[in-house]
């Protein structure tokens, strides 16, 4: 789930000035003074480093201490960077360490946080916005450091290869990726479009290990698919991906089938990757009455704790919804499935969800570079954490033989939209007797 925050004003409050890290930081300088060997950008550096805290407001005794403990560890870095700088066989340029050590720093933290340098904050943006070559693959890094499909994006080669979601890429053209960050991943994937790309899969389910070569394509992701009528009166829609225009897009489908009117609704969420918190939440209200909760995200900041609730004055609330899922459906999947699995606005079918629950805010830096961190995590409106878990479907139906590419395979043929059809039309029945 991503959010993009900019870069406040600093240096305005006003603070103290703890005599302890003056100490340490006049020991650091006097040190590198008395020893010539001390680059002269790591004094900076170190300085750079301890900014952030020498005018920082009066803090408690916990935070005094907790600063101390990073002083300690801010000391161990600017003398390893100056064992680098000194010794290592070839020069490196500062940059060039800097940036490693924050990639390292934020990608520790957990498989969803990285350090952007300015290409990769640049690429980022493309996610959401235009065209791009490449073969149509949602990925992440697990926690085991395997880069793992969330889902494969409709009509791309990926898609029409037959990968599936959990599938791991553990080679690309034949060289081992594990640990690779996942920008790193992402730039090999893409490339011109014709040209092909051989990647090695590994199948858990399958307990089989082979190789795929897929021809780069233009990607263009078409965010609501498939408005079409899955049985008379029940109408099915596809979002494969939540994204500036999907509210826009997800209404005029609607409106375009109710020109007949329909007593039920078929939402498929499966495999699909999630996208922008806010659109979810746009997408959600519009199944859900006007004060409604959506979803609330909690994290260490204040400022993070936040609830989303719905504004809709005309609600879409007189049908009923069947939202169909997979372990494929991850992050804005999850909120809009939660919202309305926990106001009995929807039945979910299908498998348990991916369990991606969590907040990323990219923020931008001021050489061009970004860091993607994680600052939160989501809860359904009824306090479910959806992080590392996922949702479990109220109806639990395994695909007997899922579609290679959802996009190419008419509802009318697909073993769960039937099913679905099944419950909506049950649900009439119970409604015309009661």
């Amino acid at each position: 789930m991503r959010l993009l925050r900019s870069r406040g004003p600093r240096g305005k409050e006003k603070g103290t000035l703890h005599f302890g890290t003056h100490l340490r930081t006049g020991a650091f300088l006097r040190a590198a003074r008395a020893n010539k060997s001390v680059p002269f950008w790591s004094v900076p550096l170190f300085l750079l480093f301890l900014s952030s805290f020498l005018f920082a407001p009066r803090a408690s005794q916990a935070l005094k201490a907790a600063q101390e403990a990073i002083y300690d560890q801010v000391e161990i870095l600017a003398e390893a960077i100056t064992i680098i700088q000194n010794e290592y066989v070839d020069p490196v340029a500062p940059k060039e360490l800097i940036y490693g050590a924050l990639r390292g720093l934020v990608g520790s933290l957990d498989p969803h946080s990285q350090f952007l340098d300015p290409d990769a904050f640049t690429e980022m943006q493309v996610d959401t916005k235009g065209e791009f070559g490449g073969v149509g693959l949602e990925i992440s890094v697990s926690k085991d450091g395997n880069l793992t499909v969330v889902a494969p994006i409709d009509d791309t080669p990926a898609a029409k290869a037959g990968l599936k979601p959990n599938d791991k890429v553990t080679k690309i053209e034949g060289q081992a990726i594990r640990d690779v960050s996942l920008h790193e991943a992402v730039k090999r994937l893409r490339g011109r479009p014709g040209t092909r790309v051989t990647l090695t899969i590994l199948r858990e389910s399958e307990n089989r290990l082979f190789d795929v070569t897929l021809t780069r394509s233009i990607i263009q992701i078409h965010s609501v698919r498939q408005a079409r009528w899955a049985a008379p009166g029940i109408a099915y829609v596809r979002i494969t991906e939540f994204q500036d225009n999907t509210p826009a897009d997800l209404r005029r489908a609607l409106q375009e089938l109710r020109v007949s009117g329909f007593e039920g609704l078929i939402l498929d969420l499966r495999n699909n990757p999630g996208g922008l918190l806010d659109v979810a939440v746009e997408v959600a209200e519009l199944f859900l009455e006007k004060g409604k909760p959506i979803v609330s995200t909690k994290g260490r900041v204040k400022g993070q704790n936040l609830e989303f609730i719905s504004r809709s004055e005309s609600p879409l609330i007189a049908f009923p919804m069947v939202i169909l899922v997979n372990g494929g459906s991850a992050s804005a999947s999850e909120i809009v499935a939660g919202a309305l699995k926990d106001h009995h606005r929807a039945i979910l079918m299908g498998t348990r969800t991916f369990g991606k629950g969590s907040v990323q805010t990219v923020i931008p830096l001021k050489d061009g570079s970004a860091i993607r961190l994680t600052t939160a995590k989501y809860y359904t409106p009824s306090g479910v954490i959806i992080h590392g878990k996922g949702l479990e479907p109220d109806v639990v139906v395994e695909e007997k033989a899922p579609p290679e590419s959802r996009s190419g395979a008419k509802p009318e043929e697909d073993s769960l939209v039937l099913r679905a059809v099944d419950l909506l039309k049950g649900l009439k029945v119970l409604k015309g007797k009661s």
